[in-house]
């Protein structure tokens, strides 16, 4: 007896049990949920919607973190800065100008396309910027370096922008063509939402078409799989990661148009909380994976959306709605317990020295 008390796994016991509790309460506060009804069919496809277009914003977001941890094996922390600038001198040197002199309103989609385009550019030169002074001269450091230089751009960026523009919230403005509704399974969708979804499928799209059927991206494959190997090839090590980063910051850069549009307020704080959570999504779909990113980014925004109304309401805990960033990150703990490497990652050995 005391032999097999000796040779207990404790940990993986206690693992088990957060895990049975967990579980426990998700299918409690679920099927309360459901008993009790409080929503109309409505209410939940509304639900469902918002949460698809949250998570396409936090798929875009998520993709920037999956590439350079492809390629460079590094968290870039200072993604959620890329999301942020671009969007942010945009709205201020941009956006609000255009929308006071009625040029947004009277020309709305090729506004939108100057917002998008101009955002994009800010959020790759931040990028750049950041890639060739910050992390480029630690590319051979241990991997502790760059994580603690990543965190360390971030805090930069956002005061740097801070003192550029300004701490208080910038209102981004509401533009006449994207207000109102569109009939939808016999509920209404929002027309931003619908703005939303439709540009991050086509991003999605055009991101797998570049990354499978060009030479550049097959480089960018060939970089992620063994640097070493590729620059014996004749690929341009240096000049791939560059455009690893140029391809993320763009993605982020659109996300930050799509979340403008949706919640209309930008600041020099707001790529924190995307941020994290698009590294949680990131997380979720398997770090490394671009489906992976895409998939754990639309699944985190249903849960954020849905979660509170499914597993909380049946549990009575008040003021459940404002804990949706508590399902977040409990979900990224979640998967580093049942499933470390993600949906769609793989489990990988751990190389020995």
């Amino acid at each position: 007896m005391r032999s097999r008390l000796s040779n207990l796994d404790y940990i993986g016991v206690f693992l088990w049990i957060v895990r049975a509790v967990i579980i426990i309460v998700v299918i409690w506060g679920t099927v309360a949920s459901i008993l009790d009804n409080p929503y109309s069919s409505r209410q939940w496809t509304d639900f469902l919607i918002f949460g698809i277009a949250q998570g396409s914003m936090y798929a875009l977001i998520a993709i920037g973190y999956t590439l350079v941890y492809g390629v460079l094996f590094m968290i870039n922390f200072a993604h959620g800065e890329f999301f942020m600038s671009g969007i942010f001198a945009t709205s201020v040197f941009l956006a609000i100008p255009m929308s006071e002199s009625g040029f947004l309103d009277s020309h709305p989609v090729v506004g939108l396309l100057i917002i998008a385009v101009a955002s994009m550019v800010v959020s790759v030169a931040v990028a750049v910027l950041t890639e060739r002074i910050a992390y480029r001269p630690l590319r051979k450091a241990p991997r502790l370096v760059p994580l603690i230089t990543a965190i360390g751009a971030s805090f930069f960026w956002q005061n740097f922008f801070r003192g550029l523009l300004g701490s208080e919230n910038k209102p981004f403005p509401q533009i006449a063509a994207l207000t109102g509704t569109f009939p939808f399974l016999g509920t209404e969708i929002l027309k931003t939402h619908v703005v939303v979804i439709a540009a991050a499928i086509i991003m999605l799209i055009g991101l797998n078409f570049f990354i499978m059927r060009t030479r550049t991206g097959k480089a960018i494959r060939s970089v992620a799989e063994d640097k070493d190997i590729a620059a014996l090839m004749g690929i341009d090590v240096d000049k791939t990661i560059t455009i690893t980063f140029i391809v993320g910051a763009t993605m982020a850069g659109i996300a930050g148009v799509l979340y403008a549009i949706v919640f209309r307020q930008v600041h020099f704080f707001m790529g924190f909380i995307p941020g994290i959570k698009a590294f949680t999504a990131a997380v979720l779909g398997g770090i490394g994976s671009i489906p992976g990113a895409a998939l754990g980014g639309l699944l985190l925004g249903l849960f954020e959306s849905v979660g509170p109304s499914l597993f909380l309401q049946g549990l009575q805990i008040p003021a459940f709605h404002q804990l949706k960033d508590v399902i977040a990150f409990t979900m990224l703990v979640l998967i580093l317990i049942f499933r470390p490497q993600g949906i769609l990652g793989e489990r990988l050995a751990e190389k020995k020295a």
